[in-house]
């Protein structure tokens, strides 16, 4: 193997996950993080454990089948936990760890900017729909 500079090092640390490389894990996870759902359920658990169930009702429009593969999506990578309670019926809850957490804050910044640019971004498509 050969010997790098020390700023060839550095570089290659900073390229090594690199978003706008298709293939790079960064760029999936940019997927999941910029999936419709994604961050609905994530903010679901915010303010603690919930049940499939009670996610379900939260969060309006999405499947069962969507809700499904979010869950499973989030738990593989590290989002949050699935806890299974041995009891008839089986009780099931879904809880945010300390990664899934870290998140909540940039989520609420980007719902917060959403609320006060909506009526910008209404006439922006306006102007958009007018002209085309």
């Amino acid at each position: 193997m050969p010997t790098r500079t020390v700023s060839q090092q550095r570089e290659q640390r900073k390229n090594a996950y690199n978003a706008f490389v298709a293939a790079c894990p960064t760029n999936k996870l940019m997927d999941t993080l910029g999936d419709k759902w994604t961050g609905l359920v994530l903010s679901t658990l915010t303010e603690g454990p919930r049940r499939y169930g009670e996610i379900s009702a939260i969060v309006a429009g999405i499947t069962n089948k969507m809700l499904t593969q979010t869950l499973r999506t989030l738990e593989r990578d590290g989002l949050l936990t699935r806890h299974v309670t041995a009891q008839v019926p089986v009780r099931v809850d879904y809880a945010l760890t300390p990664l899934g957490r870290s998140l909540i804050p940039i989520l609420h910044l980007l719902k917060d900017w959403a609320e006060e640019n909506m009526d910008d971004v209404f006439a922006a498509r306006a102007a958009f729909d007018s002209a085309n």
